[in-house]
Parts: structure tokens; C-alpha cells; sequence
């Protein structure tokens, strides 16, 4: 029987992380980057920003989505104060997640497969001055390429990314499967789940570099107790709270969140197939891995994980 490879399995690690995205309305008429790396312009007039009526306490009229948002809002605060104490200064290199709508005082933190293409392409409408007008007419690799959006990131060099089967791929077989074939230690293309957990949970790995995006945990790509959210959405909901957060920035009558019939998200019997082969050892070091996101972002512990 052949094990599933690690291209099929990128999205069954949603389990773990990937089902967040996150949205953070300006509180002031300063530019988003100003704010959050501390620097200063001329003084300007204060203005409220949707959110802040939004979450005013003597607002009495709120709709169902609104307060499920604030839930979540609260519940991330709640979670941080509990389960983090240092805290640090943010890096440039810490905000590459984060792009800036100046026109529309918003911040979007971008998660891989949560949805990040259509969200890029209904920022590149908002922000593109009428290059654009329908999302879904943005080719998604154009929606990826550097500099079509601004990043509160400052880039000084050029990364350079081999791809994934060659930069990943061979290095996992390489260090985690006995006697590999030359074709599997060329190629990196045929990586089991397994291999991938062992990859994951390896001390070694995290030490030589950074995870990739697409693993890293959404806690360490968007720094939610460090950077305040006004507004976390989520992949199981993300069409109303994609409705309910361009209305809120006032940009519903210029574009509208694509939206699909078909749904693309791993479901529970996909993921508890994935992990049949992993032994309880590994499932519990994996989880513990991304346990803070379970904490910060309200997700209960998958039944058919084995962590005892």
C-alpha cells in the first residue's frame, strides 16, 4: 500500500493551524506601518474606526456575526494573558504576513490555504486604484508575486526559494527514511505523512531554519499577543465574516469575497486517515507543537488523535 505523499497532505495539516485569518482595523488616521513600528508624523485628527463603534459597550443592537467576532476577539486575549509572559519588541521580519490597506485603515495577516489568493485578490481591488475590478479576473499566481501588495515588512535582498521538492523533499527522505532510492534523494518528490511529522517534530529542523510558511504556526506568523487584532476570522465561517469585514471597512460596494460551491477544506475522516501510521508518540509531539494555536484560536483536541 502507498503511503500518502506530502503535496496531499499540506492541507490535512489545517488540522493543526491553518484554519485562521486574521484582520486588524486601524484605530487612528495614522498609516498601519506608522503604528505598528513606532513611527511618528505630523499630529492628525483622531477618528473611530468601524471596529471601535462596533465594540462599543453600549451598543445594544449587535447581529449574531458581530458577536461571535468579539467572541473570538476576547477569547484570544483571554488566552494570551494566560499562556505568554515575555514579551519583545517586533521585527520587520516578524510583519511579512501582515498587508497594509491604507485607504481602508486595514491590516490582513495572511495564513497559507486559508484562503490567502482571494483575500490577496480583493486587497489588490481595494488598493489597485482601478487596475482592478473582479477578483476572481486576478490569475492567483499574480496575486502571490512580491510587490503587487504592501507588506509592513521591509525586504533589503531578494529571497531566492527553490522549490518545495527540492529544498524540503530531499532533505526529509535524506535524514528520516532508511535506504532511500537515488531517484527519492534526487527528486524529494515522494514524502509520506510520516516522514513529514518526523521532519516536524525533528529538534534539529527548527534549529537549522525557520519553518516554512505554509507549517509555521499562525501564532508565530501573525503574533496575536503581541500585535492587538480587533477581529479574528475563521475558515469554517469565512464567507460572513469575509461579508461582515468588508462592510465594516466600508469597502462592500467596491468588491465582494469570491465565493465557491465546492469546498476544498480536509475534513475529520480525511485527516484521521493520515494518521493511522503515526504512533501515539508522534501524534502527542505534533500536537504539543502546535498546542498554542489550539489554545489561542478556540479548537478542541481531534478525537482520532491518540495522545495518551
Amino acid at each position: 500500500m502507498i503511503k500518502p505523499r506530502v503535496g496531499r497532505m499540506f492541507l490535512a495539516t489545517c488540522v493543526f493551524s491553518f484554519f485562521i485569518l486574521i484582520l486588524y482595523f486601524q484605530n487612528n488616521s495614522r498609516s498601519a506601518t506608522e503604528q505598528i513600528l513606532g513611527r511618528t508624523s505630523l499630529p492628525e485628527k483622531s477618528r473611530r474606526s468601524p471596529l471601535q463603534t462596533l465594540y462599543d459597550s453600549d451598543q445594544l443592537d449587535q447581529s449574531a456575526v458581530a458577536s461571535v467576532l468579539q467572541g473570538r476577539r476576547e477569547l484570544l486575549e483571554q488566552a494570551c494573558h494566560s499562556h505568554t509572559r515575555k514579551r519583545r519588541l517586533l521585527t520587520p521580519e516578524d510583519l511579512r504576513h501582515l498587508i497594509v490597506d491604507d485607504k481602508h485603515n486595514l491590516l490582513y495577516c495572511y495564513v497559507p490555504k486559508v484562503a490567502c489568493t482571494n483575500w490577496k485578490r480583493v486587497l489588490m481591488v481595494l488598493t489597485g486604484d482601478g487596475r482592478y475590478r473582479e477578483p476572481l479576473a486576478i490569475p492567483a499566481n499574480e496575486a502571490h508575486v512580491p510587490g503587487r501588495l504592501r507588506s509592513l515588512s521591509e525586504y533589503t535582498k531578494t529571497e531566492i526559494n527553490l522549490p518545495f521538492h527540492k529544498r524540503y523533499g530531499t532533505k526529509i527522505i535524506r535524514r528520516h527514511r532508511v535506504n532511500p532510492q537515488p531517484d527519492a534523494l534526487e527528486k524529494g518528490n515522494d514524502v509520506t505523512f510520516e516522514e513529514f511529522v518526523y521532519y516536524l517534530v525533528d529538534p534539529r529542523t527548527q534549529k537549522e531554519e525557520p519553518f516554512n510558511e505554509h507549517w509555521e504556526r499562525v501564532h508565530s506568523l501573525c503574533h496575536p499577543c503581541l500585535i492587538h487584532y480587533d477581529v479574528v476570522g475563521k475558515y469554517e465561517t469565512l464567507e460572513q465574516d469575509s461579508q461582515y469585514l468588508l462592510k465594516l471597512a466600508g469597502a462592500d460596494q467596491e468588491v465582494q469575497f469570491p465565493t465557491f460551491s465546492k469546498s476544498t477544506r480536509t475534513t475529520g475522516d480525511m485527516a484521521a486517515k493520515f494518521f493511522d501510521n503515526i504512533s501515539p508518540f508522534y501524534q502527542k509531539k505534533l500536537f504539543n507543537l502546535f498546542r498554542m494555536d489550539f489554545l489561542l484560536f478556540n479548537y478542541s483536541t481531534p478525537t482520532y488523535l491518540k495522545l495518551r
